[in-house]
């Protein structure tokens, strides 16, 4: 549970921790000019943007909102790109395209996994799960001479005033 909840509290700062690690590794690995272009151009405002966005697609989820705790399939995908983001920042020589790659596909599961949650959860199964209850149905169906002495109907008319 602990987990769940640090995860969604870092979601934001990690929206520019991310991005800054990717500079900061960069001066430290001693990388060329041409990988400091591109991670100035492409991978900063790649890695912004996209964090941003799954990090919107995880909040806009009632149940996130409410426990303030990221599900274990967030956990699941946010960490594996999280981890691939990092482990790119040390600009391994021979493993830097490998990297980058599952670095791509891991931000496509993220997206796809904050989706497909945004979307099960926002489905209105309980309206039609409501209206096809046995119970309900009886009870809406029984005359009203049958139903609960305790139970008050009022009835409001609109009387319309002449204005003469």
């Amino acid at each position: 549970m602990w987990l769940r909840r640090a995860l969604f509290h870092w979601l934001l700062p990690a929206a520019l921790a991310l991005p800054l690690w990717l500079v900061v590794g960069w001066a430290i690995s001693g990388a060329s000019g041409w990988v400091f272009l591109w991670v100035l151009f492409i991978a900063v405002p790649a890695v912004l943007i996209g964090q941003l966005v799954t990090t919107l697609l995880v909040r806009a989820r009632g149940t996130v909102r409410h426990s303030r705790m990221l599900s274990w399939w967030d956990v699941l995908v946010f960490t594996v790109w999280h981890a691939l983001i990092i482990a790119i920042g040390f600009y391994p020589e021979g493993a830097f395209w490998p990297l980058l790659t599952a670095a791509v596909a891991a931000f496509l599961a993220v997206f796809w996994v904050s989706l497909w949650q945004l979307f099960r959860e926002a489905r209105p199964v309980s309206l039609f799960s409501v209206a096809t209850d046995p119970a309900y149905l009886r009870e809406a169906m029984r005359p009203t001479s049958e139903r609960r002495a305790d139970e008050k109907v009022v009835i409001i008319e609109e009387v319309r005033r002449s204005d003469g």
